[in-house]
């Protein structure tokens, strides 16, 4: 299973910490999480960019 979660800088860390917190079992194959930026976000059907196209 593949989960991708765009969220603000400013809530990176409680994001982060939610999921390790609410996934680890202590076993292998617990997962991964790598984190990268996303330049830009576009809502295809208003042409809205960046924050106002996620909301």
């Amino acid at each position: 299973m593949k989960v991708e979660i765009v969220v603000k800088d400013g809530d990176l860390d409680r994001v982060v910490s939610t999921i390790i917190r609410n996934a680890r079992s202590s076993s292998p194959g617990d997962g991964k999480i790598f984190i990268s930026p996303v330049e830009d976000a576009i809502r295809i059907r208003t042409g809205e960019r960046g924050n106002e196209a996620l909301y």
